[in-house]
Parts: C-alpha cells; structure tokens; sequence
C-alpha cells in the first residue's frame, strides 16, 4: 500500500522559487555560502508547476532538492557546492524549450532534472545536446529519445548522447501491462486509447502489439488530447464495443474522467493505464468510480526498496506541502547521477572543477553507477536505465494498493 504522509513545507512557484532554493540548496556544509574556495555550480530542474501535474512537479523539485542538500551536507564532491534552480514547463513542449535556452545560457547550470512529460523533452534536448549540457530524466519513458524515431522497427539509434534517465521505457512497460492484462486477468477484447503525444502513443502502440501477440483481440481503438474533460461519445463507443477492459496511453486527468464516464454510461469495464496514470489525484479525478482499474509504473514501491528509507524518512522531516510522488525517488537518483558525474570530472581533473565542465560531466555520466533511492542505478550504451522493474497496482477502497512487482522479458 502507498505510504501516506503527511507535508505542510509551503513552497512558493516560480521565480521565486528558484531564487529560494537556489540559496537554500547552495549553502556549504557550514552554512556559509561566501566561501570562495569552493567552487558553485547548479543543477537545473525542468517540470509541471503549476496545472494538472503540479504536484508531481513540486515533488520532483523537492526530492532534487533534498539530493542536493545532502551532497552539501557531505561535501560529496570536495570544492564543489550546489545549487538548485527549477523551472515551470508547465506540460507543454513550447516552454520547454524556451526553458532548455534559458539553462544553456547560464553557464552555472551543469546539468538539468527532468522533465516530466516525454513530449516536453524531445524538442528541449536538441537544444540541450548542441551545448553538450546532461539532462536526466526521472520521468520520460517514450523509447525514441534515447533508441530514435525507429525504435519500433528494430533500429535502435541514439539521437542525443547528453540525454540519460533513471526509469525504465515503454518499450518494456508496454508489454509487461500486456501481459498482466491477458494473463492475469484473463482478459481478451481491449479498447486502446492513447492521449496522441509521444508518451500516450508509444505506451499503446507497445501495449497492443504485445496483446495482440498473446493472442488477444482490440475491440476498438481512439485518441483524445490532453486537457479534454467531456468524454461522453468516447464512453458510450466503449461501452458498447464488447471490450472487456480499456488500455488508457496517458495521464491521470484525462484517463481518469474516462474512466468514471464509462461507468457512468453502464459500461462496467476497468481501466488500465501506466504509469502517468499512477496518481493519487487519478482516484480524485475518477469521481469515486476508480474502484477495480489499474496501472502500471516505474521500479518498485519506495517502501518496499530498503535504500529508499533514508529518503522517505528525510522527506517527511522536511515537512514539504507535495508529497514525493512518483517519480520522486527517480528525481533524487537523476540529480544525484549528475553529482556523481560531477565528482568523476573533478576527480580526473586534478581536483578541481575543469573548464569544459559540461562536456566533462556528459563524458562521465555513463560511467555513474552507484545504489539509489530506487535500487542500483547505472545507465546502458543508449543512456537507458539498466534497472528495468515495473510495478502492477490497483485501486482498492479508494487507494493504490501493490499487485505485484517484476521485469518485462522479451
């Protein structure tokens, strides 16, 4: 079952948020951010702070936050002390980008978590990758940024040799969605729909090829797009197409509202969506007809991963307004990653931080590897993670509750 805690830290967005916790973040072990013989640098933070997603990107921020504290705290790369510095992407790709440009033309900034949204960082990373300048994903599972556009072919290609991520991909969750799904729960007819971005699309088109390959059939199919809120013809096709169970590619606002307008119609068939549905707030939007649906999600349950626990404790006593969510335990490993590679380029420099710090911490981060929040974390020859657990819940009594927990094996 989720871990339920309880946060009051206010936060505000923005701005000033930046500034804050750019000042927070960046003091050194002593507190005293004048010591000039050490050297500051900063780690970017790209998400959704305000609208629908706000409180998953507030739980990104907050996580990066409490890594780079800790990496103050202890002086985990000597010299070198760090700050933090968030931007609102607010979802859309547009600004995105325009905050990829504002990373790159501060030369503080020495790496960037996020974002959250994977329609977000396709077009942040061709501006990022020209200017060598990491960016860690805790959050983006679409397969074609680090496998290219013909991932689904079979022609794997790295585009961007500075984009890396802590979650393991749709091309895995997918078909390990598939599977619970035919096996399982012994269904036969879904109904796919996808959000028609790059996250929803890539999520459905894995889920149904492997469905299909089990043996099973697709009562129907359609697209949606994101911000829609009256789904009322969608539901009543569905209701009526014979499916036994709805695949959703895409987050909880939208999948949410579907599925409590299915019901509402008389269809009195369950939901299963991925990870971007995996929300609490899914079961609010759901107006109470969440009952029976599932999805699922990245790695495993923080509680149930036992280097998790200095992070859930350490979360809970900074008494943040935003719970982690869940991607937070990723947002932590992707900021520390960068440290990491930090460390490793201060390190083959004698000590000191190197003029071409950028290009040094890119060259450094496939060799990070080191025990995270969310397990071991290391990164293969396309930047993918190399831990590849997936995570089935459900809704029961008006909460997430844990299936079960494994890997995709193709």
């Amino acid at each position: 079952m989720i871990h339920r805690l309880t946060y009051r830290k206010t936060l505000i967005v923005g701005t000033a948020l930046a500034a804050g916790l750019a000042v927070l973040a960046g003091c050194d072990a002593e507190g005293d951010p004048g010591d000039t013989r050490r050297r500051m640098v900063t780690i970017g933070v790209d998400a959704p702070l305000t609208g629908p997603l706000a409180q998953t990107g507030m739980g990104m921020v907050n996580s990066v936050e409490l890594a780079i504290q800790q990496a103050n705290k202890t002086q985990e790369v000597p010299g070198v002390t760090f700050a933090i510095k968030a931007l609102d992407d607010r979802a859309m790709p547009d600004q995105g980008k325009i905050n990829a440009e504002r990373f790159v033309s501060q030369p503080d900034v020495i790496g960037i978590v996020g974002p959250l949204n994977s329609r977000v960082a396709l077009p942040m990373q061709k501006t990022l990758d020209r200017a060598d300048l990491t960016l860690v994903s805790p959050g983006n599972t679409n397969p074609a940024l680090t496998l290219g556009p013909d991932w689904l072919s079979g022609r794997a290609e790295r585009p961007y040799t500075s984009y890396f991520r802590t979650v393991t991909t749709d091309a895995s969750q997918g078909p390990f969605a598939a599977e619970f799904v035919y096996k399982q729960l012994d269904k036969r007819r879904v109904f796919v729909l996808d959000d028609a971005e790059a996250y929803g699309l890539g999520l459905a088109a894995t889920f149904k090829a492997e469905f299909t390959r089990l043996g099973g059939k697709v009562a129907g199919k359609a697209s949606f797009n994101v911000g829609d809120r009256n789904f009322t013809a969608l539901a009543s096709q569905i209701a009526n197409s014979g499916a036994e169970i709805v695949f959703c590619g895409g987050a909880h606002p939208e999948c949410g509202r579907i599925s409590s307008q299915v019901k509402a119609v008389g269809g009195d068939i369950p939901l299963v969506g991925g990870d971007a549905m995996y929300e609490p707030a899914y079961i609010e939007v759901a107006d109470g007809r969440a009952e029976g649906d599932f999805a699922t999600s990245v790695g495993a349950p923080v509680d149930m991963v036992h280097s998790a626990r200095a992070f859930v404790t350490n979360y809970k006593i900074a008494e943040y307004s935003t719970p982690p969510g869940t991607y937070g335990g990723y947002a932590y490993d992707s900021a520390w990653a960068i440290i990491q590679a930090v460390k490793s380029a201060v390190t083959h420099n004698g000590g000191t931080l190197p003029a071409d710090a950028r290009s040094a911490v890119s060259a450094a981060m496939p060799g990070v590897t080191f025990s995270g929040v969310t397990g071991e974390v290391s990164f293969d020859q396309y930047g993918d993670a190399t831990d590849q657990q997936l995570t089935v819940y459900a809704v029961r009594n008006g909460e997430w509750v844990t299936l079960s927990t494994g890997i995709y094996l193709d």
